[in-house]
């Protein structure tokens, strides 16, 4: 039998044990894996003209407002990582980061940089700068390849441009996100490419009328390129579009160059791969 001393020691240890597993729980808890569905996301926007950034719930939803600055002109890397850290100091806490580039990525390092001005950012790797800068796990990718990630549907061939400073592009099978092609710099019409017949440079020169009559020939010329079940255009220029869409072809939200930076952190897709593994 047991003694009322024993008893009651038992007991204690017991009530220890059962408060030291709830400490445990709740500091499990409160450390939000960069993988878990219910992780904030830092979601950042590079673009030619801006820079803009939110956080992002599980569901790829604003918990803040955007906020916004200026790109500084001729940016090179480092002024664009301070000003970046600088910019997102304000918004909330945060578990993991997504980042939109106006360019090609690989692996989380820059390949082409067009619009930022500067040959510094070729072989810049942005993935680790930010990881470095902010503490947190960051995945770095095209911009144009973000916002398809946050528009499309996941069925079929899909493809999606981006109007604004220049020109982006993506394209996706069943959700699968295919190579990114430098679109942009291929030959359109007159000896031109798309970004100098559709950017915003040729939007302000030839005004809407005639940049609008530009873009439905490139919608044209997409669907033959890349038979596309359906194409989405976003961008801050989209808002420009004035004409009939086909029924295959849609406005997007300009928003979801951060929104889709949820799907960095999320598999899409039959055969879908890491894409942000560094080699």
């Amino acid at each position: 039998m047991k003694t009322a001393t024993a008893t009651k020691t038992a007991t204690a240890t017991n009530g220890k044990r059962a408060a030291t597993r709830k400490t445990a729980a709740r500091r499990s808890s409160a450390k939000t894996s960069p993988n878990d569905a219910a992780a904030k996301t830092l979601a950042i926007d590079i673009g030619g003209t801006g820079l803009k950034a939110s956080v992002l719930d599980g569901e790829g939803e604003m918990l803040t407002e955007r906020v916004r600055v200026e790109t500084p002109p001729q940016c090179p890397p480092n002024v664009m990582v301070e000003t970046l850290g600088q910019l997102v100091a304000q918004l909330p806490a945060y578990d993991r980061v997504s980042v939109g580039f106006p360019g090609v990525v690989r692996r989380g390092k820059i390949v082409t940089a067009h619009n930022l001005g500067t040959e510094a950012w070729k072989g810049f790797d942005l993935d680790l700068a930010m990881t470095n800068k902010l503490g947190k796990p960051v995945r770095v990718l095209n911009d144009a390849d973000i916002q398809g990630l946050g528009a499309i549907s996941g069925k079929g061939v899909e493809m999606v441009i981006t109007l604004g400073t220049g020109l982006g592009s993506s394209l996706f099978e069943d959700g699968r996100l295919s190579a990114h092609l430098e679109l942009a710099h291929h030959p359109f019409r007159k000896g031109e490419t798309y970004e100098e017949q559709l950017g915003n440079a040729a939007l302000k020169e030839v005004g809407k009328k005639r940049w609008n009559r530009r873009v439905e020939k490139a919608i044209e010329t997409l669907r033959v390129l890349t038979n596309f079940d359906h194409l989405y255009i976003g961008g801050g220029n989209a808002k420009a579009v004035s004409f009939k869409l086909p029924a295959d072809v849609s406005l997007v939200p300009n928003e979801l160059g951060m929104r889709g930076g949820i799907w960095l952190w999320r598999e899409r897709g039959p055969g879908s791969t890491d894409i942000f593994r560094h080699e």
